[in-house]
């Protein structure tokens, strides 16, 4: 690792940290953060308490600091304010980063994101593109309540003109948020706010993968059953693709990235090696994410299935209370049970 000192004429002098790091998932959104900053005066991180505080989280911390707070604005507590504006500066050549504080708190901005922020785009024919990446820490694992541990992907993937995507490591974090500010498209940002405290190696030098944004990855692989999962769940799904490997049966697990767009085809092709699927998310399974997965994936890799593709997630309620969140969220005992369903066809 390295550290060097640049001026860049028109910004800030940054501290830029390069090389490989073993760093939290938190940390390296903030470098990219960071390196998107520092890459383009017309950059900005906005939201609520981003600036002096750093964020409920502290993923936005020291950034005001270093770039001003022109660039990493406080804004009142206003979601559909946050957005709208965000609009109106990308209409006028910004690239906006919005910071959602929790996942229950977007929805004041819904008709901002969906009716407007989706739309531009298709209603310009094409002459018009809004950049704007929403930031939004989500689900659940950390003792919260309703509101601050929703999982609301499937309400945006549902909405066409709108990039939905979940990383699930501190590198895919790093290489994701940085293609997200890069993008012409609007992206909805989804952060596993459980994994903000997990650990893993970046490399700060590597470019992002082209088509990170579009396309998922075999995170382990195997050749009995085709685990599915985004953002939190991936970790969930490993360590149930462990215990199977303990017990003689070889799970792959495929981990999604891009929510809306999915990438079907890769899962089709790990399906089509394995036979069998199950998809893992914390949100409600009903008219969930799995839902779609799993029709998509009947249709099209129909005769190659051995069983019917089972869903895991949350169930179809308001989330609980701290103390019963584990019963709530989807286990690994929960994953191997309907692995063991899947195997006993």
């Amino acid at each position: 690792m390295t550290t060097t000192t640049e001026r860049v004429p028109g910004r800030p002098t940054t501290a830029a940290t390069t090389g490989q790091q073993t760093i939290t998932f938190a940390k390296a959104i903030t470098l990219g953060l960071r390196a998107a900053l520092a890459d383009d005066p017309k950059t900005l991180v906005m939201g609520e308490d981003v600036g002096r505080l750093g964020g409920v989280f502290r993923v936005t911390e020291g950034l005001q600091d270093e770039f001003g707070e022109d660039r990493v604005v406080d804004s009142p507590l206003a979601e559909s304010g946050i957005v709208g504006s965000a609009i109106g500066l990308a209409l006028r050549g910004y690239r906006p980063i919005c910071e959602i504080q929790f996942d229950g708190f977007v929805f004041p901005a819904f008709d901002q994101i969906t009716t407007q922020l989706s739309k531009m785009h298709y209603r310009s024919r094409g002459r018009l593109t809004v950049p704007v990446v929403i930031r939004i820490p989500f689900g659940g694992g950390i003792g919260a309540v309703e509101h601050h541990s929703e999982s609301p992907e499937a309400l945006f993937a549902h909405t066409a003109g709108l990039r939905v995507v979940s990383p699930s490591t501190p590198q895919d974090a790093y290489d994701m948020i940085r293609a997200a500010v890069a993008s012409p498209d609007p992206v909805i940002f989804f952060e596993p706010k459980g994994r903000y405290w997990s650990k893993g190696s970046v490399d700060l030098d590597a470019p992002p993968a082209a088509g990170i944004l579009d396309t998922a990855r075999v995170a382990r692989a195997g050749t009995d059953v085709t685990l599915v999962a985004y953002g939190p769940t991936v970790a969930t799904a490993l360590k149930a693709a462990d215990a199977l490997a303990a017990e003689g049966t070889s799970a792959e697990v495929v981990d999604l990235r891009a929510i809306s767009p999915l990438d079907i085809p890769a899962v089709v092709a790990s399906v089509r090696r394995t036979g069998r699927c199950v998809v893992v998310h914390e949100a409600p399974t009903v008219h969930g994410i799995g839902a779609e997965v799993a029709a998509r994936v009947t249709e099209e890799a129909f005769h190659h299935l051995e069983a019917p593709v089972i869903r895991v997630g949350g169930f179809h309620a308001p989330y609980p209370v701290a103390k019963l969140e584990h019963d709530y969220l989807p286990s690994v005992d929960r994953v191997l049970d309907a692995v063991d369903r899947s195997l006993a066809y």
